[in-house]
């Protein structure tokens, strides 16, 4: 345990140094320090470090031979400089983006069809994917006045924990422990809230399979559920980087959009668990096909596959007498 706390302390210390020089850094030269750092660590790591393989593989199912190996290597290589890039912009966003410049920096899709569901006196589930810099979406809001709900997953570092739990809630937002908070989100829809979210991880064998870009992705169907019993509306939404714009020495220049906005009421399925599940999945592949190097590929969206059954371990032997 002690050893534990002393390793955590360490990593935190390592952590707030690298945030402390960030923060110091000039945005357009921390944005270019990112972009170098990310094409080094992949143009010069082994590739079982970077996970190439993984995200290549991905990519081979989402798209299929149409994608050349030499587009793949570019789409996963501007993923590591989008991935660094953000990082670096989640630090410098607690001083650098407010009021007087935030219409600079972000602009929006579709804003008229969010504001209407965050003032329609129903309660909104705001669905996202590792996609864009969701941070920055979710800041974005908080700055407009609409406080959201977060359901994060706790870090396994606490000291690292409290400062992400800070950094999210500085705009205004309540976090929601994704492990062990349904009650918690069921409370905020009884009361009328949004709650923020992601929604593109796989569910295991026990989810609901619908298709995404094509093949069968186990998708958590608890999000539709919730839809259902608390006439909550899906807003789909999403956070693209555009090219960079400075303005007041900020490079960074994003959409925020909405990709399609989901009534539960308008359903009209024998399986609306079903149907719901399988459309703000398309809306995030529409979403992620307008930018596909800005997707986490590195993550293991197909891993279940429909009709895998679990392997069961084989009983130890008993040594004889």
């Amino acid at each position: 345990m002690r050893l534990r706390r002393i390793r955590h302390l360490a990593e935190y210390s390592v952590f707030r140094l690298f945030v402390a020089i960030v923060e110091t850094v000039p945005p357009r030269v921390a944005a270019r320090a990112a972009e170098l750092t990310a094409r080094l660590i992949f143009d010069g790591l082994p590739r079982k470090l970077t996970r190439y393989h993984v995200a290549r593989e991905n990519l081979r199912t989402a798209f299929g031979d149409s994608l050349s190996d030499s587009r793949a290597d570019e789409i996963i290589r501007n993923m590591w400089v989008h991935l660094f890039r953000m990082v670096v912009e989640m630090i410098q966003l607690r001083r650098k983006l407010h009021w007087e410049n935030f219409k600079q920096v972000i602009r929006y899709y579709q804003k008229e069809e969010v504001v209407k569901a965050l003032y329609c006196d129903r309660p909104v589930l705001f669905l996202s994917g590792h996609f864009g810099n969701w941070e920055t979406g979710i800041s974005s809001f908080g700055l407009l006045g609409f406080s959201m709900s977060i359901v994060a997953r706790d870090l396994d570092n606490p000291y690292l924990d409290a400062w992400f739990r800070r950094f999210r809630s500085q705009s205004g937002h309540q976090i929601i422990s994704k492990k062990g908070g349904f009650d918690r989100m069921a409370d905020v829809l009884a009361e009328g809230g949004t709650i923020a979210l992601l929604g593109d991880q796989d569910a295991g064998r026990r989810g609901m399979f619908v298709d995404f870009f094509g093949k069968p992705a186990s998708t958590h169907r608890a999000i539709a559920l919730m839809a259902l019993q608390y006439d909550a509306l899906i807003c789909v939404g999403y956070s693209r980087r555009l090219e960079d714009r400075f303005h007041d020495g900020l490079p960074m220049h994003y959409e925020v959009g909405c990709e399609e906005v989901i009534d539960p009421r308008t359903i009209k399925s024998d399986d609306e668990v079903a149907e719901i599940t399988r459309r703000y999945s398309a809306a995030l592949e529409r979403a992620i096909r307008k930018a596909p190097e800005q997707y986490f590929w590195v993550h293991r969206r197909w891993k279940s596959v429909p009709g895998q059954k679990r392997k069961r371990r084989k009983p130890a032997l008993k040594k004889a007498g």
